[in-house]
């Protein structure tokens, strides 16, 4: 039986297929894999097309995918992002496992992608399964020590309820709330996104079909791995380079 990883996110391939070379041509590819979807070509498509005129591996594409979105999407979510300021004295509601994990990843080492709306996300994902790693306490706690100074007032956490362990991650967060005194609640849901998107308070997400929904979001992820996690090896596919 295989070994569970100890790290998140951190693929034996990653090293060689975003390194620093590379990364011309993924942007080309992203320029090229938004202009199709600005003029409606399907998403799934659209990148078969990209990936196959560059010879694209399958999680060069994934990451590509992860990251492309429509000007029209892009604007829509940047005209309803509230900056980090705006959580002073706020209850602030975040989509669990995609906080949590890109921030495992950053403070692994791990690839981590920045996206045409300016979000940042990883290409680990998670799936029907989630296991602890070395870096999810110390993940948990950056979270805290963030959004403390940035002044929220409460957290309140969802994670996917048919996510495997996520009962045990939820134990774990409440544990650690009790014992430090966090403001968090943490809840088990079917949907997070169904949650969020009905959200009258601040929203921490990367996720797109949350993004395009939620009333206002804020970038928390992308501000702890900009101003805290120097580990992190981001790729910038955000066009602005």
């Amino acid at each position: 039986m295989s070994k569970k990883p100890t790290h998140r996110g951190v693929a034996p391939e990653d090293g060689e297929l975003f390194e620093t070379r590379h990364q011309p041509a993924l942007r080309a590819a992203m320029q090229d894999l938004c202009w199709l979807l600005d003029r409606d070509y399907a998403l799934q498509s659209a990148v078969e097309l990209v990936g196959n005129r560059y010879n694209l591996t399958a999680r060069q594409r994934l990451a590509l995918k992860r990251c492309a979105c429509t000007a029209s999407a892009q604007a829509d979510r940047l005209a309803r992002q509230a900056p980090v300021e705006a959580l002073r004295g706020e209850t602030l509601w975040l989509d669990g496992f995609n906080v949590l994990l890109a921030v495992e990843v950053a403070l692994s080492g791990g690839v981590i992608l920045r996206g045409r709306d300016g979000c940042y996300r990883d290409v680990a994902g998670v799936h029907a399964h989630y296991h602890r790693v070395a870096e999810t306490e110390p993940a948990l706690r950056l979270i805290a020590q963030v959004t403390r100074q940035l002044g929220v007032v409460e957290c309140r956490w969802y994670l996917d309820r048919p996510v495997s362990n996520s009962g045990r991650l939820k134990h774990l967060m409440l544990d650690l709330a009790e014992t430090e005194g966090w403001p968090w609640q943490v809840e088990l849901v079917l949907n997070p996104d169904h949650v969020l998107v009905h959200s009258e308070s601040l929203v921490a997400t990367a996720d797109s079909a949350v993004l395009d929904r939620c009333r206002r979001w804020v970038n928390l992820t992308g501000w702890i791995i900009h101003h805290y996690t120097p580990k992190a090896r981001v790729v910038d596919l955000s066009l602005q380079v």
